[in-house]
């Protein structure tokens, strides 16, 4: 198959897929308790990747250096550290245990 075709037929079924809500709905409000949920799904999203990404390792799970830097940026975001602040951070604590 043609890389191109492939392009085209993914931005296609993301016009559609995105097209279906409104679509659906018509112009209706959404309930209150289904606004709620939407709300929070990019969060719940964002963690299943990076929890995801500092846990895997080829096709098994393992903890290693990069885990603790991803804990500690955690730490950090949690307590209302700066973005800048829990990159530095995950990065000295990783490159440090990297080097022990």
């Amino acid at each position: 198959m043609n890389i191109w075709l492939l392009i085209i037929l993914v931005a296609v079924l993301t016009a559609a897929i995105k097209a279906a809500g409104p679509v659906a709905l018509g112009g209706r409000e959404l309930p209150a308790w289904f606004s709620s949920i939407v709300t929070v799904m990019p969060a719940a999203v964002l963690t299943a990747l990076v929890v995801t990404a500092a846990l895997a390792n080829g096709k098994e799970l393992s903890v290693g250096p990069d885990t603790a830097g991803v804990a500690v940026a955690g730490l950090i975001a949690w307590r209302g550290g700066s973005v800048i602040m829990c990159v530095l951070a995950a990065a000295i604590v990783t490159a440090g245990l990297r080097a022990i």
